[in-house]
């Protein structure tokens, strides 16, 4: 989440150059976007995981062991994180960098690893946090990261939730009127998707829209975000939250629902109803795997042991694609 002390990091520079990313400031009106290449044969390898800073506590180290094995035999490109990067709420401040090591460098520390890591978190874009790891990337509240055959829409999720807006520990200065913030936000996620040409098109936020775990379906994001998701032909909504694995299947349009939050602390034991269907639910720790190509995208969920939990494909002739 996007808490009191993020809010004052120094704005979005014009060009960052890193690893082969260009990280570039759009015009009004647009969503930031990053170009990440392709594999010299297409193809795309990316890790998920989310809910995990937790000093190296709840089995986060586990995972990140084995995000590390996966990560080699993939040849990851990238690793996207589902957001509550820094436990219990988030960092002391934007020079907080003893923490930010103590939950993320100091953890993480696998070659594999060692490519950018996309968070949608203002929150942590401070400076002095960039110049300690440069692997993280956050650009801005929302973004896009290109990758050719895969476009991936990054979106804050924290404004969307009605009852954040009663809670002092959030700052909101630069977010509110709530409503000219989101509908601004909608609009522009709607346009990217509308001009979007990639293959895959991958919606990226922290809050569940549809959940069978503990905190269940977002209504706020039901409400707002879904409608856009199905208009302009997202094939996923990937998210964290929730502090387990799972696949829902949207039971009205081709959208799947996928939660990776199982970084750190979980087996919560509480689960909700939603209408969707659940087709894989697991309430531990563990991380996602995407291979994605032109005709199809491979998916699979492995455990503290890196033991393969649960795997499903998807081919391009059946997905999502939005008509003008």
């Amino acid at each position: 989440m996007m808490m009191r002390c993020g809010w004052s990091a120094a704005a979005v520079v014009a060009v960052v150059v890193m690893v082969g990313v260009m990280v570039a400031s759009p015009v009004a009106g647009e969503l930031a976007r990053v170009e990440h290449p392709t594999k010299e044969d297409g193809s795309l390898a990316v890790l998920v995981v989310g809910d995990w800073g937790r000093k190296g506590q709840y089995n986060q180290t586990l995972v990140a062991t084995q995000m590390g094995v996966i990560g080699e035999e993939l040849a990851a490109d990238f690793i996207l994180s589902t957001g509550d990067n820094f436990y219990n709420d988030g960092l002391t401040g934007d020079n907080d960098t003893a923490s930010f090591q103590e939950s993320f460098t100091n953890i993480y520390t696998a070659d594999s690893l060692q490519k950018p890591w996309y968070i949608d978190a203002l929150a942590q874009q401070s400076p002095a946090i960039r110049a300690v790891d440069s692997r993280w990337t956050s650009i801005n509240k929302s973004f896009i990261v290109d990758s050719d055959i895969a476009e991936f829409f990054l979106v804050d999720t924290v404004p969307f939730v009605q009852k954040y807006w009663n809670e002092s520990k959030f700052d909101w200065r630069q977010v509110a009127p709530r409503d000219t913030y989101l509908s601004t936000l909608l609009t522009d996620l709607g346009d990217a998707m509308s001009q979007s040409n990639a293959t895959w098109k991958i919606v990226v936020g922290h809050h569940t829209i549809s959940s069978g775990c503990e905190h269940g379906n977002t209504t706020d994001l039901v409400a707002m975000l879904l409608p856009v998701l199905k208009t302009y032909g997202a094939d996923m909504y990937i998210n964290g939250h929730d502090h387990c694995l799972q696949r829902i299947t949207s039971i009205d349009s081709p959208l799947e629902f996928i939660t990776s939050g199982g970084g750190s602390r979980a087996w919560a034991g509480k689960f909700k109803q939603t209408s969707d269907k659940l087709e894989f639910i697991y309430d531990g720790q563990g991380f996602l795997s995407m291979q994605l190509t032109m005709a199809e995208a491979s998916f699979a969920f492995y455990d503290v042991t890196g033991a393969v939990l649960y795997s499903w494909q998807l081919a391009k002739s059946t997905s999502t694609n939005y008509q003008p």
